[in-house]
């Protein structure tokens, strides 16, 4: 046993192996500092989360039983200023809309081909094309009603 005690502790073989493993874990000074520095951090943080939670419930208690008692002149206020932000903002939406589309729309007539012309031109051929079937079917079987109608009315 007291040979055993003398290693560990007299510099024997056993003691550098165990002063080498603890000297290679051991952290840098790069790694310290950024320890220290993430406590200090920590620790500020948590301060003033402290602070902001004690401050936010000192006002409650203080102020909530003004809100209280002035709820029936701010909450008629906060209902009016809802209403009125929605339509400004409602109105900016549409104006934006509005540009954009005058802007697509001047780029079209002015031959810019701005995207989705393609498309338009497309549904522009479809829509005459059905106009003309119509016309057409219209032609052929209008004078077939227009007889049938002289039929059920000899006077008209």
């Amino acid at each position: 046993m007291a040979d055993r005690h003398h290693g560990l502790l007299g510099g024997g073989d056993e003691a550098t192996t165990l002063l080498r493993r603890v000297q290679t874990h051991a952290p840098n000074s790069t790694q310290v500092v950024g320890f220290v520095t993430l406590l200090v951090s920590g620790a500020v943080l948590l301060l003033l989360t402290g602070l902001t939670v004690t401050g936010a419930v000192v006002a409650l208690v203080v102020l909530g039983p003004l809100a209280l008692l002035t709820s029936p002149i701010w909450v008629p206020v906060a209902a009016a200023l809802f209403v009125l932000a929605a339509a400004a903002l409602s109105a900016c939406g549409l104006a934006v809309a509005l540009l954009a589309a005058a802007t697509w729309t001047y780029r079209y007539v002015t031959g810019r081909h701005p995207v989705g012309a393609d498309r338009v031109d497309y549904a522009r051929s479809q829509i005459a094309t059905t106009a003309g079937h119509v016309k057409d079917y219209a032609r052929e079987y209008g004078g077939y009603l227009h007889a049938r109608a002289k039929d059920a009315a000899p006077g008209a």
